[in-house]
This record gives C-alpha cells, sequence and structure tokens, in this order.
C-alpha cells in the first residue's frame, strides 16, 4: 500500500519556493559540459593538500595509493586531515597515477600560503525516487539536484585555516511515499520509526535548497597536539562506504575538537585520537518539538599502531547524544567520552548524592570497535568495524548478548599494478545492521534509534553513519582502474532497506524491500578540467514492501583547476 505525495504542512518550512531554480540548474549544466566546448590547455601539477576532505575523491586516492605501497603504512581511521597529515601520506616519489595533475605535499614555516580551491558543479538525476549516499550536505531527491562549491586554504606556521562551503538546490519532484501511522501533518516522517528518528522520506512538497559552511575547519597543530574548530565530515573507522559512527552521508556539525596531531610514539607502539564536542542540529521536518531540537553531541576516537606488526591498527570509538543542557555545557558534559561503559556502574555515579547528571539518564551512547591490516608489498587491506548501541547492563550481558542492538562492517581492497603508472583496486564492503534474532525474546530496536533521543543518529535529517545499517544491511563490490587520465569504475551494489517484519506479533512476514543496483562512473582529465560522470540502474524489488519500481540515477560534475 502506497500514497500519492501527500497535502502540504502549514508553515515556510513545509514548503520552500525557490526563485529561478530552472535558470540555477541550467546553468550547472552548462558548467559541466563546458570541457566538452572549451579547449583543454595542459597545466602544471596543483597542490591539492587543502582539498583532502575525509570519504572524498582525493582522499581515497591517497589510501589506493597507501595499499599499493606508494606511500607510508600511516593509520587512516581518524579523518579528516591536517595538512601535515595529508603530506605524511602523499605518495613517496612521482611514479603513481596522478603524478602529472596534483600534488599533495605542502610547506611548513611561517611564510604565509593560499591555495585556492578548484571551483566545482555537479548535478543529480534521479528518475524515481531520492537515491544517494555519502554525499555530505547535499540531499538527492527525485529529479534534478545540482551543487557547487568553492573554496580556499591558508596556513601561516601552525594555523590553518579551511573554507569550503557548499549550496544545493534540489528539484524534490512527488514520489510515492511509505504510509505510516501519523497524520498529514507528519507525513514526510520516516515510515519504520516515524516519531523516533529524524529521517524524512522527502524534504518537503517543494525545492529544497540550503548553502552550508560545508568542509570548513580552523586548527591550530603545535608539536603532537591539535586543537580547533569545524563544520567539516569526519569519518571515524575504516570503513569506505558503510562507517558506522561517523562518517560524510550527512552534514557537517559545528564542533570544537582536541587530540593529538599525528601519531604519538609510547614504546609499545604509537597512539593516536581525537575527542569532539559538537551541536546536532534536526530537520524542519522532524516530528520532534522545535524546543528539543538542537542536541548536544560529544565523542572520541582513538587508534593503536603496536610495534613490530606494520600496517596494523586497532581501534575504538564512541559517541553521545543528549538535549542541549538547559543550564549551558558544563564540565559534566565535557567529560562524557570518559564515561563508564557499564549501566550498573552508571547507575551508582548517577544515585551518589553529590553528582547530578539529570541529561545523562536519557543520552545515547553509540560505541565501535576496530581493525585494519595493511600488507603494502601484498597490495592488499582487510578491515572491520563492529558497533553497539547504548551501554551495557553490566559484563556479563556484554559477554552473553554481544550482538543486541549491534551492526558489522567488513571490508578489503586489492590493488593491482598495472604498469609504473596504472592501478587496479578490486574491494568489496559489506554492513549489517539488521535486528538479531536476539528480537524473539528482549526489545531490539534499528540501529540508529534509541528512545533517548528522538531524532537517532542524525543531523538535519541524515543518518552520520551509514544508511544502509538502519534496519538493513548492504554490500558492494567495485573495480576502480586509475590512470593518467582519471579514474574508471564498475560497481555493484545490494542494499536491504527494511529487514523489520510483525512475525512475533503478527505471525506474517513483510516482503523484503531490497535495491539491486549496477552502475559505472569516471573521472576524466581534460587540461583544466576534471569531469565526473557516472549512470547507476537501481531496481527496487518490493519497494515499500509493495510494487518494484525502476530508478534511474545519473550524476555529471565538473571541477576547474585555477
Amino acid at each position: 500500500m502506497t500514497f500519492t505525495h501527500p497535502r502540504s504542512q502549514s508553515g515556510a518550512a513545509r514548503r520552500r519556493y525557490v526563485p529561478g531554480l530552472r535558470t540555477l540548474h541550467l546553468l550547472v549544466l552548462l558548467f559541466c559540459l563546458a570541457p566538452a566546448i572549451l579547449p583543454a590547455q595542459e597545466p602544471s601539477p596543483s597542490v591539492v593538500a587543502g582539498e583532502v576532505f575525509a570519504g572524498g575523491e582525493l582522499e581515497r586516492y591517497l589510501r589506493v595509493l597507501q595499499v599499493a605501497g606508494k606511500a607510508d603504512p600511516v593509520p587512516w581511521s581518524i579523518r579528516g586531515f591536517s595538512l601535515d597529515e595529508v603530506a605524511r601520506r602523499a605518495p613517496r616519489d612521482s611514479v603513481h597515477p596522478w603524478a602529472d595533475r596534483y600534488r599533495f605535499g605542502t610547506g611548513g614555516g611561517w611564510r604565509p600560503q593560499i591555495q585556492l580551491h578548484a571551483p566545482r558543479t555537479a548535478a543529480v538525476l534521479n528518475s524515481a525516487f531520492p537515491y544517494g549516499a555519502n554525499d555530505g550536505a547535499v540531499w538527492a531527491g527525485r529529479g534534478l539536484t545540482t551543487a557547487v562549491q568553492a573554496g580556499v586554504t591558508a596556513r601561516l606556521g601552525p594555523l590553518s585555516l579551511t573554507l569550503a562551503p557548499v549550496a544545493f538546490v534540489a528539484q524534490n519532484a512527488p514520489f510515492d511515499l511509505a504510509p505510516h501511522v501519523l497524520s498529514d501533518s507528519a507525513a514526510f516522517a520516516d515510515w519504520r520509526r516515524p516519531t523516533q528518528i529524524d529521517l524524512p522520506q522527502r524534504f518537503g512538497e517543494g525545492a529544497y535548497a540550503r548553502v552550508d559552511p560545508g568542509q570548513s575547519t580552523l586548527r591550530a597543530d603545535v608539536g603532537i597536539a591539535t586543537l580547533g574548530v569545524s563544520t567539516a565530515n569526519q569519518v571515524w573507522g575504516p570503513g569506505g562506504e558503510y562507517s558506522l559512527i561517523l562518517g560524510n552521508n550527512a552534514p557537517g556539525f559545528v564542533h570544537m575538537f582536541a587530540g593529538t596531531s599525528r601519531p604519538v610514539n609510547v614504546g609499545i607502539g604509537r597512539v593516536h585520537g581525537r575527542v569532539v564536542w559538537a551541536r546536532l542540529e534536526q530537520s524542519p521536518f522532524a516530528t520532534t518539538s522545535p524546543d528539543s531540537a538542537t542536541r548536544f553531541g560529544t565523542g572520541l576516537v582513538a587508534s593503536f599502531t603496536p610495534r613490530g606488526v606494520p600496517g596494523l591498527e586497532l581501534g575504538a570509538t564512541r559517541f553521545f547524544h543528549m538535549p542541549w543542557p538547559a543550564r549551558g555545557v558544563g564540565a559534566l558534559e565535557l567529560a562524557k567520552p570518559l564515561e563508564t561503559f557499564l549501566k550498573v556502574n552508571l547507575a551508582t555515579v548517577i544515585g551518589s548524592d553529590t553528582v547530578e547528571i539529570p541529561e545523562s539518564v536519557v543520552a545515547n551512547q553509540i560505541a565501535s570497535v576496530f581493525a585494519r591490516w595493511t600488507l603494502p608489498r601484498s597490495g592488499f587491506e582487510v578491515y572491520t568495524e563492529f558497533a553497539t548501541e547504548d551501554h551495557r547492563h553490566n559484563l556479563r550481558d556484554l559477554i552473553l548478548e554481544p550482538d543486541h542492538n549491534a551492526a558489522l562492517t567488513l571490508g578489503f581492497q586489492k590493488v593491482f599494478s598495472r604498469g609504473a603508472d596504472r592501478l587496479l583496486a578490486l574491494r568489496g564492503e559489506v554492513v549489517n545492521g539488521e535486528p538479531s534474532h536476539l528480537k524473539r525474546g528482549r526489545r531490539q530496536e534499528p540501529f540508529y534509534v534509541h528512545a533517548a533521543t528522538r531524532q537517532g543518529h542524525t543531523n538535519r535529517g541524515q543518518i552520520l553513519g551509514s544508511p544502509a545499517a538502519y534496519a538493513g544491511s548492504a554490500s558492494t563490490l567495485a573495480a576502480d582502474y586509475y590512470h593518467p587520465g582519471g579514474r574508471w569504475t564498475l560497481a555493484w551494489r545490494r542494499i536491504l532497506r527494511q529487514a523489520e517484519g510483525d512475525y512475533p506479533d503478527t505471525g506474517m512476514v513483510e516482503k523484503p524491500d531490497v535495491m539491486q543496483a549496477l552502475g559505472a562512473d569516471a573521472v576524466l582529465f581534460r587540461g583544466r578540467w576534471d569531469l565526473a560522470a557516472g549512470v547507476e540502474g537501481v531496481y527496487n524489488f518490493n519497494r515499500n514492501h509493495d510494487s518494484d519500481v525502476a530508478n534511474l540515477n545519473a550524476t555529471l560534475g565538473v571541477r576547474v583547476r585555477l
């Protein structure tokens, strides 16, 4: 059962009019077609250290070079990188596919440095329903979505500043929404947990537009320490497409961070870590009251590379959501990442006569452990991440039922050298966030959902980790061919969108909602222009547990080097 797009909700937040929408889309499309019209002029390699964003094209390329043995095997599970961290991950010599295109090193000292980012535009077309992930602030609905981004990076001694805002406009054409129990006033809400997660099926009835600060960061790196403020996406853990705690699927949030600027030698190995304190927001289409629209988020990530085991990286993360404290953020909130992992110990603290932590009672924790092993001589890496929602009651609970409200990611990448300047990377990754068999005898919510915070693990209506782990699972197999003229990719994906059924209550099993997708995309260098294009066919079996729906996803983007 489905229904066509619902009646409008009252208020400007529910219906958005974007003047000149067709003109904006046309200008972006013309810019994307410019490489085919304008003459190609081969420039010298450009410095792009300030454009190596977490989860972006350049960061993924550097990772391939590391696996291929062309860069040092340094940790990769705390992203984004500072300018110096990018330099440490740069290839050791000029023999790599994009050597004539980009330079990743950056100078130090007190001489001022300024790098203008290459302006870029992108257009995404979805023929039947919204589709796309790991695109930061951009939300690609049905119809045409266009985005533009530009920026600058400046450095003076230990200080660096990156400004990289992004603006996008989504046509947001109507499509059949999945029905749920709420009235038309909240018809855009997620159909699985409409009152427990801020994950709109559609962002209103009209065009949806936003200007976002994007990948912007001000930081100071002094010795082994770093401190800064940022709105940039972070990726925690070794995942490529399916990072469980923090990835680049949602808009970056305003946060302050502190930690190590590089791995620190502690004798038995090297440690690297980061702590964040953040402001999280809900979308205009959340079902919660506007009074609770802002949350306080805080977390930490740490990695350890043991001495004598080259390429091995072990680590852990934890992230908290809680209502924004009415009295303001204090010492208790700032120290929350160091809180106990077990509820039995937490209850002792909360029950103390000398310490009052009312927000801790309603806070939610999501935590993970991970491992990554890179073998550069073999051109191979393997990695995994295991995550769980909320505190465990006690150690016995953790030992007996570790899969309660849990998710798991497994991945690998094998890189083959096809000559001095050509690399072929085969990669695969799976994620499983489906409720386990424990649901038969113990309450188990979908991953990223917790009763303590009704927005779930989201920021402005998009999941902070992997959307595929929310009540479902996914798999990816892909081949990337890097050459001096760019990159070619062929990929297959399977996404189970809904693993929940009502069998324990009704004895009925719902039809599985599964997407099968096959696509190809490429990055092509032409003079000063980097052209990105792709097409992906998506067939959604039993969409919303109803009929099959096919979708064509096409992308076109251009980056012009200044």
